[in-house]
């Protein structure tokens, strides 16, 4: 019996870690499950803000999940009123909402000169606490790209999702190719594509941006922008930036676009389809 015990203690202690991991793994299931449930109905929500705060050694940061509705630029500056935001970085996670509202929201951002970029917060246990990162299995669609371009230095991440689509009336959304419109209301869409064309050229954008969203109806899918497209439509300024929740956190800038250049590409692609 002694002979055998190595072997049967072994088994044993193997059979224990096999199922302590199993145990971890359903754990690690059911949180990732319950975390993306609470993101998906936080996302349903009109805009929450929210001071992520890191260790001693780390970069903090504002996280804005939700929907951008008429109270969200108010309720913005409730927050600001409580933080110093000038120059600190805000996560997206949005999937857009009111055009003059993220106009207004956005213009608030760039006047903090904030950082912009799409992630989710993720907190998780550890021996000192909870710990704060940023997730970058996020969405930033419709209104929330032009919040994105608000920022003075701008990063997505390679597992981000950023997508566009055309404006739109938003009681007539749901069924807008069925839906009748008056003269007041074309004119209503005429003029905030305007204001939206001005605020993507004042935020430093390029015309390729407004060009791919007025593409896109609101009866096809939403088109999300291929990492080419972040870079010819100028959503990003850098392509190189250390995690939030690490030590020296902070973007590495990219060469930014001229005023010209940012018509260059629009131009050129138009006078392509045209031979």
């Amino acid at each position: 019996m002694l002979a055998r015990w190595p072997a049967t203690g072994a088994w044993m202690l193997l059979s224990a870690a096999s199922r302590c991991i199993a145990l971890l793994g359903l754990v690690a299931m059911l949180s990732c499950s319950a975390y993306a449930g609470v993101v998906l109905e936080k996302r349903g929500l009109p805009m929450n803000f929210s001071w992520v705060a890191c260790q001693p050694n780390c970069r903090s940061w504002v996280s804005a999940v939700g929907i951008i509705t008429a109270e969200t630029p108010s309720d913005f500056d409730a927050f600001a009123h409580d933080h110093q935001l000038k120059g600190e970085t805000i996560v997206l996670d949005s999937s857009g909402g009111s055009v003059n509202d993220a106009i207004a929201l956005g213009q608030r951002f760039r006047a903090l000169e904030m950082v912009t970029t799409v992630g989710g917060t993720v907190l998780t246990p550890s021996a000192r606490g909870e710990r704060a990162h940023v997730s970058p299995e996020a969405y930033c669609e419709s209104m929330c790209v032009f919040l994105l371009l608000s920022g003075k230095s701008r990063y997505v991440p390679e597992r981000a999702h950023v997508r566009v689509h055309q404006i739109w009336l938003s009681y007539c959304a749901d069924n807008a190719r069925a839906a009748s419109y008056t003269a007041d209301d074309l004119t209503t869409v005429e003029r905030d594509i305007g204001r939206l064309a001005k605020y993507t050229f004042d935020m430093g954008g390029a015309g390729d941006l407004l060009s791919l969203s007025l593409n896109v109806p609101p009866w096809e899918d939403l088109h999300e922008l291929s990492p080419e497209e972040l870079r010819v439509t100028n959503l990003i300024t850098t392509d190189n930036a250390a995690p939030l929740g690490s030590p020296n956190a902070s973007p590495v800038e990219l060469s930014p676009k001229s005023l010209q250049d940012l018509f260059v590409s629009t131009v050129a692609a138009a006078s392509a389809g045209q031979e």
